[in-house]
């Protein structure tokens, strides 16, 4: 189905740089499956879901629509969860499943209980071939909308840390645990057995639970091991005794005093795949890129490349990954042009071919910036006009594909090429064909050949 076109901000419209923790409300950390079991791998990517719906929600600096399809490449999806290519059928497979299991959701408050009950996880879920890679649309009841787009409380959760746990038990107790990393008591709540035999299974409780001794010393004896060795946390199991009967349980929570280094793959931010997916990049060029320059200079670069697309004066780039890839090579060794306070968000040093920096594009990146923020500002109706006629000019050109169709119906219309192309019409129209202020002697010499 299509996706709505949310109310905006004056804000550039663009997924949150911040690449892996999740404000996670409190009423969504304990999640105990009612009809069937959840996947490790399940749980992680409904979290990595989450992220990228909770920062894509801060973007757009509103609640979206009914009909809202939130979206990202299956492949940053699963990376972003520690997983491999291995896991792409099970965790296709388990996100179509998503929408029929149910389940409870809790606060770890004390007195808090059940939020709600019965509530799917997701309501729509659509898998789909774009340009050859599978790509995942999804939407929330609007009960968890509510809950993560403004969350009253909530507990930082890590996916990077996620990522190297390798039990259900132990992501799960892990995130009821990091809800109290900063409490006084340094103490969770106490609850009865059954209440964390349920919060920390992946299967359906009731009357085939297990039996507390035999559940803490096949679960919960590996994943506190597991999270003391891996996360940032030291946790212990305390447990509260009627006669000779454990019939409560809580964990003492503190700090380590340095965080646990892990050896596993750092997880990719989803929103680096669709900036340079829109730029024309491919996925499967940029994971190259990310190992060979690492993912803050590759993101660095790329918002380089978004200035140099929204360029008029000089050539259009034929080739972006080779341009992205040049701008990587020459960035150590390119002289440095010193940025004013003011100019410092805009990404003011641009790397060029021959390693020269031309201070003229300090001033044409504040340019496009502020073109963008007055684009942001005009009335909804009137900016879609302005993406109506750059859509246009990019199909006639041929570079009109999925991603930046998919980005223009949801209403992000100041990202990537299609946002370069925007800025341009529009600055023309309405500011004159000089636009960019006095250019240079030789606009040439910001051009990359190949």
């Amino acid at each position: 189905m299509p996706s709505a076109t949310p109310t905006t901000s004056p804000r550039a419209l663009r997924v949150a740089v911040d690449p892996a923790e999740l404000r996670k409300p409190h009423e969504m950390i304990v999640m105990v499956p009612q009809s069937k079991r959840v996947t490790l791998t399940g749980r992680r990517i409904y979290n990595v879901l989450l992220q990228v719906s909770q920062a894509r929600m801060e973007a757009l600096g509103a609640v979206p629509l009914a009909d809202f399809l939130f979206d990202s490449p299956l492949n940053a999806l699963l990376r972003s969860t520690g997983s491999s290519g291995e896991d792409r059928t099970a965790a296709k497979r388990y996100l179509t499943e998503m929408q029929d299991l149910k389940v409870t959701w809790e606060s770890t408050a004390p007195g808090d209980g059940v939020k709600w009950r019965g509530l799917h996880m997701l309501t729509e879920v659509v898998l789909e071939i774009r340009n050859g890679e599978n790509w995942v649309s999804w939407s929330f009841p609007p009960s968890i909308i509510g809950a993560l787009r403004e969350p009253t409380r909530w507990a930082r959760i890590d996916l990077d840390v996620l990522a190297r746990l390798g039990t259900y038990s132990a992501v799960a107790l892990y995130e009821i645990c990091a809800r109290y990393r900063d409490n006084p008591s340094g103490l969770t709540s106490r609850k009865p057995v059954a209440w964390w035999a349920d919060a920390l299974s992946h299967t359906p409780g009731g009357a085939e639970r297990r039996e507390w001794r035999k559940f803490k010393s096949e679960r919960i004896k590996e994943a506190v091991e597991e999270i003391n060795r891996e996360t940032d946390l030291e946790i212990e199991l305390i447990e509260h005794k009627q006669g000779r009967a454990v019939f409560e349980a809580q964990f003492s929570v503190r700090r380590k005093k340095s965080a646990a280094h892990a050896t596993t793959a750092t997880a990719v931010d989803a929103s680096l795949v669709l900036r340079a997916e829109s730029l024309g990049i491919r996925e499967v060029k940029l994971e190259g890129l990310l190992r060979e320059f690492g993912d803050e200079l590759v993101r660095e670069q790329l918002i380089n490349l978004e200035r140099r697309a929204a360029s008029s004066k000089l050539r259009p780039i034929d080739n972006p990954y080779s341009y992205l890839r040049t701008l990587l090579r020459n960035e150590d060794g390119a002289p440095t042009v010193e940025e004013s306070p003011a100019l410092a968000p805009v990404a003011t040093q641009i790397a060029v071919h021959s390693g020269y920096v031309d201070p003229e594009s300090i001033r044409v990146a504040a340019r496009i910036a502020d073109l963008k923020s007055e684009i942001g500002r005009l009335p909804l109706l009137e900016r879609k006009s302005w993406a109506d006629k750059a859509l246009e000019e990019l199909a006639r050109k041929r570079q009109l594909n999925a991603v930046v169709t998919r980005r223009a119906e949801q209403g992000d219309v100041l990202h990537g090429m299609l946002g370069a192309t925007v800025v341009r019409l529009y600055a023309e129209a309405v500011h004159g064909s000089d636009w960019q202020g006095k250019p240079s002697e030789s606009p040439d010499s910001l051009a990359v050949s190949f």
